[in-house]
């Protein structure tokens, strides 16, 4: 994968901040379901205050992107997931938002691709639920041959000025060598904490439920 095209899938808290900090090393695109957060955030608008308006507006001006059209996301072939797992009344990890999101990604990935969840989950989740939707939805292709699976758990802490993204430790782990080191190129721009590569991706999950 000699250039990456990165698309980052849920533009809230994480996403957002993830977006426009690897704009300046990537073409990025932010994706996000809401028409109503995609027009605030271009016009420079950022309702969690993650983001100052000088930084979107100058990340917008270069290679960052802001839509809500799937068809945008064509030519990426980096997929980080950053949607939301809330609890449900039964006190469980509600994955409709996982799921929905695999959906959204098996429109579009191609052979080759790389798809990474950062969304908090329990150990398995990846390779087990989001890997299987990811194939029901795109039976062409078949994850861990055709397209590959990592994890990088998020560690946002919301309105922390102090320990933003670019200064926080990262975990990544990906499904072969070659997803790794596509992954330890992408966060070593992210962030200038250290970066832990994994043992194997449900060793990541599972460093994120111990957090």
């Amino acid at each position: 994968m000699n250039k990456k095209k990165i698309a980052i899938l849920g533009l809230g808290y994480v996403g957002l901040p993830l977006a426009v900090n690897l704009s300046p090393y990537f073409d990025v695109i932010g994706f996000d379901i809401s028409n109503i957060r995609v027009k605030e955030l271009k016009s420079g608008i950022d309702k969690t205050l993650e983001i100052s308006k000088q930084n979107l507006k100058k990340a917008l001006k270069k290679r960052l992107i802001i839509t809500d059209k799937v068809k945008e996301l064509n030519n990426c072939n980096v997929f980080i997931a950053t949607v939301p797992t809330p609890i449900d009344k039964r006190k469980k990890p509600d994955l409709v938002p996982l799921k929905n999101v695999c959906k959204l990604i098996a429109r579009v990935i191609k052979k080759g691709d790389i798809v990474v969840f950062e969304s908090t989950v329990f150990p398995g989740v990846t390779e087990d639920i989001c890997a299987k939707e990811l194939d029901r939805n795109k039976k062409s292709l078949k994850s861990g041959t055709d397209f590959f699976l990592g994890y990088s758990p998020e560690r946002v802490n919301p309105g922390d000025k102090k320990h933003t993204i670019d200064k926080i430790d990262k975990v990544v782990s990906g499904q072969n060598s070659s997803v790794e080191k596509v992954l330890l190129n992408i966060y070593s721009k992210l962030t200038k904490g250290k970066i832990h590569l994994a043992k194997n991706i449900k060793v990541a999950e599972a460093s994120k439920v111990i957090e």
